[in-house]
């Protein structure tokens, strides 16, 4: 075992008087020594119930034979840090995260880690910690919260609140309404009802076989998931003794399979920089070009929130990641059976899946035969840009308007909110990529209120920023090369025609070459204003098509 380096031999006294120091006793001193890395904080609503989680894991690894050791790792709530400054730290704390989890567990030659995550970057991380380590590890995802409901109506934290503040600007509802939204749509701890980018990595860790079966469906106040914390204290004691590792599961075949289910389940787009950054962690050969492969192939089978009335609930109800899984395996080619740490691929369980046909459907029956997520190309996006077609409109899969364009999120809102926005204008907001913003911040703040204000399919909003997973409408983000770098999106002119294509994956500015090289001559790239960790960041960062990685 690793920790023998830290605790075997005559020159170890002086280590092993420090870990009896820290309560571990003389009969567990030779016990496997196992990493709890949890983001536990009373900031973040999917972390606020990990404590009790904590003490399952811990009580699992104990009871398998093993020794916890609890650490904690950084969190960050994109509810709460977008529409401002705190929402460049999202992306890059992803990467911070995972530095932590390789110090901690390096430094302390821990045998094997459980990964305790919930929210956007941190289940990332985790995975991205993980293939770095290459150590025998478990990820548990804490869970989605409770569906909201006020008089009668089912709410999330997108429509309950984002939208709703687009709907209270638009006179659609008064101020006491917009209040009562406010106080009801987020009832319990928990990761946001939709599937959103939280909940699409949970899923897809428990795809890549990195969880417990329904680890990414049971919600956070159940007693389910507190059963899952347990075993997956268990499993990693034995994991541990039989030395599977993250890259014995986390292969290139294995990261297909979730691209795969992403498209069939119409995930965050936001996935696609966090499969590529583990790609690049784990050294296997995925690139954009695999998504685009792919998209054309995959039919969508499960459509959630915002892409319609269906949460996180409704899922796991229908038979969860489970279900999903036995339509994957039976119906698509591409899709590999592949042994994970649950060893649940290849069992009775998904075998015997229960699915409701009216959430999971059939892949002879799909929601629709487009893909839930495309990649677009075009003299706007030669490296890629992304859009969740899931959560499009059919009748706008072919959308032509004119620019109006803004250097920085802050700007977009105010026309917004001014209602200067109006029917077949394309919001073009660049310098918010991954080296420009710094930190590529997500835009779900003018998304919702785009929205919100009833123009959710009369009007476009292209970016070199990023969506939440809760986005809805004709968006499209991670547009390469980013502004910042002298990409087409920086020489945009206000009235400029813009032509998004779903069907043909383009994404085209419809100005001569010759126009475009002369606005290039004249174009200098922004200054950047940062300090501290996005200074760093905004230096070593590489663009969304490589996942944004450093």
């Amino acid at each position: 075992m690793r920790s023998d380096n830290i605790k075997k031999g005559i020159a170890r006294t002086p280590h092993r008087s420090l870990l009896m120091a820290t309560g571990v006793s003389k009969k567990n001193i030779n016990s496997p020594y196992i990493g709890i890395a949890s983001s536990f904080t009373d900031l973040v609503p999917g972390h606020i119930g990990m404590r009790d989680l904590e003490r399952q894991i811990e009580k699992g690894i104990h009871s398998g034979g093993g020794q916890a050791f609890i650490f904690g790792v950084p969190a960050v709530c994109d509810g709460i840090a977008m529409g401002h400054e705190g929402m460049r730290y999202s992306l890059p704390s992803r990467d911070l995260i995972a530095d932590c989890i390789e110090t901690m567990a390096n430094a302390h030659q821990l045998d094997g880690l459980v990964l305790l995550s919930n929210c956007d970057k941190i289940t990332p991380a985790m995975l991205i910690a993980s293939a770095r380590l290459n150590i025998p590890s478990i990820i548990v995802t804490a869970g989605p919260m409770l569906d909201g409901e006020s008089k009668c109506e089912k709410l999330t934290m997108i429509r309950g609140s984002f939208e709703a503040v687009g709907k209270f600007r638009d006179g659609a509802i008064d101020e006491q309404r917009l209040l009562e939204l406010e106080e009801a749509s987020c009832p319990s701890a928990g990761s946001c009802q939709g599937l959103y980018t939280a909940n699409t990595m949970a899923c897809l860790t428990e795809i890549l076989g990195m969880s417990m079966p329904f680890c990414a469906t049971a919600s956070a106040v159940s007693s389910h998931k507190r059963r899952i914390a347990f075993e997956s204290g268990m499993q990693i004691v034995d994991l541990v003794n039989k030395n599977k590792k993250p890259l014995d599961i986390i292969t290139r075949d294995n990261l297909r399979n979730a691209i795969i289910a992403d498209l069939a389940m119409g995930g965050s787009t936001n996935s696609f920089l966090h499969i590529l950054a583990l790609a690049n962690a784990a050294e296997i050969d995925i690139t954009i070009d695999d998504f685009e492969e792919l998209s054309h192939k995959i039919h969508q089978i499960l459509k959630l929130e915002p892409s319609s009335d269906y949460t996180m609930k409704d899922f796991y109800q229908a038979g969860g990641v489970t279900g999903l899984l036995k339509v994957l395996l039976r119906d698509i080619e591409e899709f590999k059976d592949i042994e994970g740490v649950s060893l649940y691929k290849t069992s009775e369980l998904v075998k015997n899946a229960y699915i409701n046909n009216s959430v999971i459907h059939n892949y002879s029956e799909p929601f629709t035969t487009k893909p839930g997520l495309g990649i677009l190309k075009g003299n706007i996006a030669p490296e890629g840009s992304v859009i969740k077609i899931s959560a499009v409109d059919e009748s706008c899969y072919e959308f032509k308007g004119r620019a109006k364009c803004f250097d920085s999120e802050e700007e977009a809102m105010k026309a917004l909110e001014g209602k200067q926005i109006k029917e077949g204008d394309v919001i073009v907001i660049r310098y918010e990529g991954p080296k420009g913003g710094p930190g590529m911040r997500e835009m779900l703040a003018p998304t919702s209120l785009l929205v919100g204000l009833g123009l959710g399919t009369q009007a476009a909003l292209i970016t070199d920023g990023r969506f939440s997973g809760g986005t809805r409408g004709i968006c499209v983000g991670h547009i390469c090369p980013e502004a910042q770098d002298g990409g087409t999106i920086a020489l945009i002119q206000d009235g400029d025609e813009i032509e998004i294509d779903i069907n043909k994956r383009k994404l085209e500015l419809k100005v001569d070459a010759d126009t475009l090289e002369q606005r290039r001559k004249n174009w200098k790239p922004k200054r950047i204003i940062a300090k501290g960790y996005l200074a760093k960041y905004s230096k070593t960062v590489q663009d969304a098509s490589h996942g944004a990685i450093v």
